[in-house]
């Protein structure tokens, strides 16, 4: 019994035991397992941990292989873009030259749109090459070629030389062809205050530009040499062609830019010539030859909105160029596709209808004289808009408007000009091209219609002559008219017709009528200066008279009046007889050409310096250095500048009151208001520019004239009127205030009067009349000034006469006087203005006046003549009245 609990508890324990190991084995198995479960995913799991490694470095590089790639691709894009960077220079600097045309005429705006179209299509005309740097070479030149012939079509020839001289010489800045310095230099051209000339073949004012430059190191020496070398210099100034001239001594051996320099002071007329000349050896003839397009090639670059617009000169209708073209592309009014209306009141209505038919049905609309409709022109912008967005591809718009006397009075609407392709019709100049114009009005059966016919003929070809005389006489400017009067081919045909009805209602010529109808009523009708009129009546009178049909008459010298010849036979004889373009041909003197060309000339320079940028720098740097200019030259006036004088202690010095006197006190009065506005100007803009006070447009205003050297509005309103620099100006102020000082003095009458120098010159010629009449007991209404040219200079003179005065300041243009004989005589060639000896002015009755053999010689106070007119003296002379009134002789007190 005790056994087998034993064996129990014996069988029990191993089956404990077995449990037991059946456990553990089971846990050794379950870790096993867990280990080699675990084991496996440890191996997974670093198997895809080495595979995406193996990823991410072959992206790594491949990113990197992509990366050195886009590098080198960039590297390559860049090279490329510089070998190209050259054309895309040139496009940016013709753009903005193009944009500053505005600033010559506010009809010259351009849009960027407008000069990306030309851009592109010289891109697309440019010859292709494998060269790229041949390839960019072409492109520049396209683009340049393209800008420039596009921009041209709508300059007026005054202005082309302009703008090809502007883009030229900034092409050649930016190439560092030429010197900032010596561009200015040309541009700003100083001249220093000389009275007289050591060298007789120069005048003072180029002997004041040589000294001037003289002062300069590039320039120095060139006064000694100048009268060292008389001789050689003599021979540039006198030659035809001096631009073509080589210069003396080691001065041929300057730069290009610094000889145009040097001949500026010796022969400023011939600058125009030698500005082409430059340009074309520099950067090539096609730099100034711009050729102007055919109407049919320029309307190939027309589209539905892009218009036309034809800027208006006087005496020419570009209607015809329309109507032409349209003839040969089948747009014409009677088929009803060519719309042309004639601006005026009440046709904004018909010309609305036009456009919006036109752009539905591709006709083409002609709007003439746009610039006669102000109020219309806001809604014409609209409706160009409207129609040209959405219109028949044959839908054409021309417009013709009149250019504005100044940018005040401009209207033509920004958006219209810079959209439209514009183009400039200008007549025909010179004598025989203009000639042949004028008969172009008339034709065979023209002449043949007066049952008087030999004599109907001469005189329309006569007529014919005195249009072309009165028309292109104006390119002379002041010294042909003394303002621009609007003479037309009306004007022509209208005393064509006026002739025939006098000739077949009359038995005789009428000779005075026929000259009273043309010359007071038709020409006169546009004429509103006296002086002008008298020309225009000395022009008749010596056309239209019976010498004609004597065979004694000359229209000009070596072209006498023609026989009786059909109508072909006049433009033949025109040909073959009129002598080669020159002043002679209008009666005038060959220094009226020179005259023309150096104010031409001076123009053209004081435009090129308002279109150059401020400085060659920009930004603050630009800004500081315009300011150092203006206020080194606000500093120099305002230490000159002289004191006000005290009217309470000059009258208190005398009790007279004498008409001399008088003038004294008055032209001290109006100094002092002057002085006063310069001085207190120039002090509130040495305040501005210190930061002291807010910069006033006034003060703006002042400052660019400081900067350009030109004489303020604000000080030229208060002193006379001047076409000098400022620095020559107030030359003359500081002067002017020297002969006061003397005057005021002890208020002696002074020895010699320097008449240019006062405020009122009328006033004193005046002061004359009435110290005579005073004297004499006179009726001063019946008095007159009688003019005594002496043989005299200033210095010669100690003290006044017993009565009158001797003045001096004086020049003459037109004619000179011969000290010699004592009388008005012809011109010296090249010299343009010679100085007048003292003149002895005294006044006489009207009665004992001696105008025999005497020139009625207008005084004007600047060359700009019109307004400017004085007074008029009487000159001796030996010659017909009639020869210096069409030679345009008058005496002028600032040249």
């Amino acid at each position: 019994m005790r056994e087998r609990p034993e064996l129990e508890t014996m069988k029990l324990e191993l089956s404990t035991e077995q449990n037991l190991c059946q456990i553990e084995l089971k846990r050794l198995e379950d870790e096993l397992l867990s280990k080699l479960s675990a084991a496996e995913g440890n191996f997974l799991r670093d198997t895809a941990l080495v595979e995406q490694l193996e990823y991410t470095k072959n992206a790594a590089r491949h990113i990197h292989n992509k990366a050195v790639a886009a590098q080198e691709n960039e590297i390559k894009t860049n090279e490329a873009r510089d070998l190209y960077r050259p054309a895309a220079e040139r496009a940016a600097l013709l753009y903005f030259t193009i944009k500053e045309l505005h600033n010559i005429n506010p009809m010259y705006q351009y849009s960027l749109k407008a000069f990306n179209k030309v851009f592109l299509k010289a891109i697309a005309r440019a010859p292709g090459d494998e060269d790229v740097s041949v390839r960019v070479l072409s492109l520049t030149e396209a683009i340049t070629h393209s800008a420039l012939q596009y921009t041209c079509q709508g300059l007026f020839q005054r202005d082309r030389l302009t703008f090809l001289t502007h883009t030229a010489l900034q092409i050649l800045l930016k190439r560092g062809f030429i010197e900032a310095q010596d561009l200015e230099l040309l541009l700003r051209f100083p001249v220093e205050v000389c009275r007289s000339s050591p060298v007789s073949f120069l005048s003072s004012q180029a002997w004041g530009a040589i000294r001037s430059l003289s002062m300069l190191d590039a320039f120095r020496g060139l006064d000694r040499d100048v009268e060292g070398s008389a001789k050689r210099w003599r021979k540039l100034v006198e030659s035809e062609c001096p631009e073509r001239e080589r210069l003396p001594q080691d001065w041929k051996n300057k730069s290009p830019l610094q000889r145009l320099i040097i001949l500026r002071a010796f022969r400023p007329d011939r600058m125009t010539y030698a500005l082409r000349n430059f340009i074309e050896d520099t950067l090539g003839s096609k730099y100034v030859d711009v050729s102007r397009m055919a109407f049919e090639k320029c309307f190939e670059e027309s589209n539905p909105s892009t218009p036309v617009f034809f800027i208006l000169s006087p005496g020419v209708n570009p209607v015809k160029d329309v109507e032409t073209l349209g003839l040969k592309l089948g747009f014409t009014a009677d088929q009803g596709n060519l719309h042309n209306v004639s601006l005026g009141q009440g046709q904004e209505i018909v010309a609305e209808r036009a456009l919006r038919t036109a752009a539905k049905n591709g006709h083409w609309v002609i709007l003439q004289n746009v610039h006669l409709l102000e109020r219309w022109l806001g809604r014409l912008e609209e409706l160009l808009d409207n129609t040209g967005s959405d219109a028949h591809s044959n839908y054409r718009v021309f417009l013709s408007g009149e250019p504005s006397s100044s940018s005040h009075e401009h209207i033509i609407p920004r958006s219209i000009l810079e959209n439209a392709l514009k183009l400039t019709t200008e007549p025909p100049t010179g004598m025989n091209s203009s000639l042949h114009a004028a008969l172009d009005n008339f034709t065979q059966d023209t002449l043949e219609m007066c049952f008087r016919e030999q004599e109907f003929k001469g005189l329309v070809f006569t007529l014919c002559y005195f249009h072309t005389c009165v028309t292109e006489r104006r390119k002379f400017g002041p010294q042909g008219w003394n303002h621009r009067y609007p003479f037309s081919n009306g004007d022509l045909t209208i005393s064509a017709s006026v002739l025939y009805n006098y000739l077949e209602a009359n038995t005789k010529v009428p000779w005075e009528d026929l000259c009273y109808l043309f010359g007071e009523i038709i020409y006169g009708g546009h004429i509103t200066d006296e002086w002008d009129r008298k020309l225009c009546r000395t022009y008749l009178q010596e056309f239209i008279n019976p010498m004609m049909f004597e065979g004694e008459l000359f229209l000009c010298p070596g072209f006498p009046a023609p026989p009786d010849l059909d109508y072909a036979g006049y433009h033949s004889y025109v040909d073959e007889r009129l002598p080669p373009e020159s002043p002679i041909l209008y009666s005038m003197h060959p220094n009226a050409e020179i005259e023309f060309m150096t104010a031409t000339s001076e123009a053209l320079f004081k435009t090129l310096l308002e279109l150059q940028p401020r400085d060659s720098s920009t930004g603050e740097g630009a800004a500081q250095c315009t300011e150092e200019k203006v206020k080194s030259v606000l500093d120099d006036m305002l230490e000159k500048l002289p004191e006000e004088y005290d009217l309470a202690e000059l009258m208190s010095k005398t009790a007279e009151r004498s008409p001399y006197i008088l003038v004294c006190l008055q032209e001290c009065e109006r100094m002092n208001v002057l002085l006063a506005e310069i001085h207190r100007s120039l002090t509130e803009l040495d305040l501005g520019l210190k930061g002291e006070l807010s910069l006033s447009s006034d003060m703006e205003q002042l400052q660019t004239a400081l900067f350009y050297d030109s004489v303020p509005e604000s000080w030229s309103r208060l002193a006379y009127p001047s076409t000098k620099t400022l620095a020559l100006w107030f030359s003359d102020i500081l002067a002017q205030c020297r002969e006061l000082d003397t005057w005021t003095q002890d208020f002696v009458f002074p020895a010699v009067v320097w008449i240019s120098g006062l405020f009122s010159p009328q006033s004193f010629l005046t002061a004359i009349l009435q110290s005579i009449a005073r004297k004499n007991k006179w009726p001063l209404d019946r008095m007159t000034l009688s003019v005594d040219v002496t043989k005299k200079t200033k210095d010669d003179y100690g003290h006044p006469p017993r009565e009158g005065a001797y003045i001096h300041g004086l020049f003459i243009e037109g004619a000179r006087w011969d000290s010699s004989s004592g009388l008005l005589s012809e011109a010296v060639l090249k010299e343009l203005t010679p100085a007048m000896p003292v003149l002895y002015i005294r006044a006489v009755p009207i009665d004992q006046q001696d105008a025999r053999n005497t020139y009625e010689c207008p005084v004007y106070r600047t060359k700009l003549r019109g307004s400017t007119y004085i007074w008029s003296f009487r000159l001796k002379t030996r010659h017909p009245p009639a020869k210096w009134v069409l030679a345009g002789a008058a005496l002028l007190l600032s040249v």
